[in-house]
């Protein structure tokens, strides 16, 4: 994502905000320049859970004028507050067709051992805005691919990072700029 909008004159990636220390993301957007803040998994949850309902990490968002979230790959749940504050710019990807395939514990290759153990016969992407519910915002976005017999998970994961890699920058460019 960050690739694609580097040099974009209209669209800038302000931050990258991860909740894991080793986030692959790190890394793999230090060439670019872009800042990271890092706030652990206890920012995002609840008081009651020992949190602070992500009032820190929306602080932050807002003192450096955060227009959009796009989530890529984050498994925390996003607080309320941010959710309402946000309302209607933030948006995710899941690497299934919604509403299949989604909801508590299904990310990643969870996701495509579940396609594979039921011989579905195809899968995809759904870019769909955030909710208060896992995998349950409007559905903004959806591509699909085949899967054949001859497929595996790991296959399966391939064809939909593929669409994931055509697809997510375009509608994130699409909605920014409406």
């Amino acid at each position: 994502i960050c690739e694609n909008f580097i040099n974009d004159p209209n669209i800038k990636v302000a931050t990258i905000v991860v909740n894991r220390k080793d986030a692959g993301v790190i890394e793999r957007t230090k060439r670019f320049g872009i800042p990271t803040l890092y706030y652990p998994k206890q920012e995002w949850q609840s008081e009651s859970s020992g949190g602070n309902n992500g009032l820190n990490v929306l602080k932050a968002l807002q003192d450096i004028n955060i227009d959009w979230i796009v989530l890529a790959g984050f498994l925390s749940i996003i607080p309320e507050q941010i959710i309402e504050t946000y309302n209607g710019r933030i948006i995710n990807i899941h690497p299934s067709l919604l509403p299949k395939y989604g909801g508590q514990g299904m990310w990643g290759h969870h996701v495509h051992e579940a396609v594979w153990a039921n011989h579905e016969t195809e899968t995809g992407i759904t870019i769909h805005q955030v909710s208060n519910k896992i995998d349950g915002g409007e559905i903004l976005f959806q591509a699909k691919c085949e899967i054949t017999s001859d497929d595996t998970p790991t296959t399966i994961a391939s064809k939909v990072h593929q669409l994931e890699y055509e697809h997510y920058s375009k509608v994130i460019r699409s909605l920014i700029e409406k």
